[in-house]
């Protein structure tokens, strides 16, 4: 028990030297008079959009923070700290905190303007030469487009071909029968018409045949 109490005066003593020391160096009063302010706030630009993101720093103190993806903020400061804000696209602002103020919470919405950041152009070219480039594009097979292709879709080979596949559905088969109802009424009373002996209809199977519709077989 005796040693106990001689560590308690030992300690003390130690600490009232320490004190009276930092008073000596005019630290004790400083420490004690510093105030602290929570900054707090949002980072809007001109269109009143909240910037996420955004770097908020304390110039005067070298400490800074991040904006949420909200653009909220929150930085511990002291009266007359410069806050400086920035973003990617937007011009730097700046804010000094009231040497005079005497409240321990503030807050600040910070509105920033767009900024344009103009670089030098680059030129990137997938050949190293223009010489490849011209033997390249000389030799380039471009694929039929979209217009093309439905060209040759319809074509008469192809309409034929896909005809030839395709079984006659009802309205096909009501125009048949009307164009058959149609001729037998057209030669209703008289012989039918002998196409042997029509030479519109010979020049039409001519027609036919040289175009390769009609294949004639050796």
């Amino acid at each position: 028990m005796k040693n106990f109490l001689i560590l308690l005066l030992m300690l003390a003593s130690s600490l009232a030297f320490s004190q009276s020391k930092l008073k000596d160096f005019g630290l004790v009063a400083k420490i004690d008079t510093m105030q602290y302010v929570q900054l707090t706030g949002i980072v809007i630009n001109d269109s009143l959009e909240r910037i996420p993101y955004a770097k908020v720093k304390d110039l005067s103190t070298n400490r800074g923070t991040l904006a949420d993806f909200y653009g909220y903020y929150a930085l511990v400061v002291h009266p007359g700290d410069t806050v400086e804000f920035s973003s990617l696209g937007y011009k730097t602002k700046r804010y000094v905190i009231s040497d005079t103020m005497s409240i321990r919470s503030f807050t600040l919405v910070q509105v920033m303007a767009h900024d344009t950041i103009t670089i030098d152009p680059v030129d990137i070219y997938p050949w190293p030469s223009r010489e490849e480039f011209a033997d390249y594009f000389l030799s380039l097979d471009i694929p039929d487009d979209d217009l093309t292709r439905a060209q040759q879709r319809l074509s008469p080979q192809e309409m034929a071909f896909v005809g030839a596949l395709v079984s006659a559905d009802g309205g096909s088969s009501y125009s048949a029968y009307r164009a058959q109802m149609s001729q037998a009424l057209y030669t209703r009373g008289q012989m039918p018409q002998n196409n042997l002996l029509n030479p519109a209809s010979w020049a039409e199977f001519l027609k036919n045949v040289g175009t390769g519709k009609y294949k004639i077989s050796q």
